[in-house]
């Protein structure tokens, strides 16, 4: 019984992390205000999910526009000076990266960003 028990508890660990066996890793920076308008829905203030937990995307994840809504779930995974707070967010496409060359893979809202990573630099997450 009791290794059912540690066998249990073991898999129910491991579980919370299968979901990022299959994910993607690149960059993100902090995008700040004005947010709009965007290129995904203009001026429109209901595009922004609660909490305002919305990226941009670069030139790879656009998709010409198909990145639009799309939600990804993702968490830092390294940067410098130890900046991530190990937590997991779940995030909106909402705009194409403002920048020209965009400066990371994902560009996330200030609130986004902070429920992150303790800096505003670049960090390496990783998102699926």
């Amino acid at each position: 019984m009791a290794v059912l028990l540690v066998f249990t508890i073991i898999l129910s660990l491991l579980s919370t992390e299968l979901s990022f066996v299959f994910a993607d890793i690149g960059t993100a920076t902090a995008y700040h205000p004005p947010y709009l308008p965007t290129r995904c829905n203009g001026n429109r203030q209901d595009q922004f999910p609660p909490g305002n937990l919305f990226v941009a995307v670069g030139e790879g994840l656009w998709d010409n526009g198909a990145a639009c809504g799309r939600r990804y779930r993702m968490r830092c995974i390294s940067g410098n000076n130890k900046p991530c707070k190990g937590s997991t967010i779940d995030v909106k496409v909402v705009d194409f990266c403002r920048a020209s060359p965009c400066p990371s893979t994902i560009v996330l809202s200030n609130d986004a960003f902070q429920a992150i990573s303790r800096v505003d630099a670049k960090i390496n997450v990783e998102y699926v």
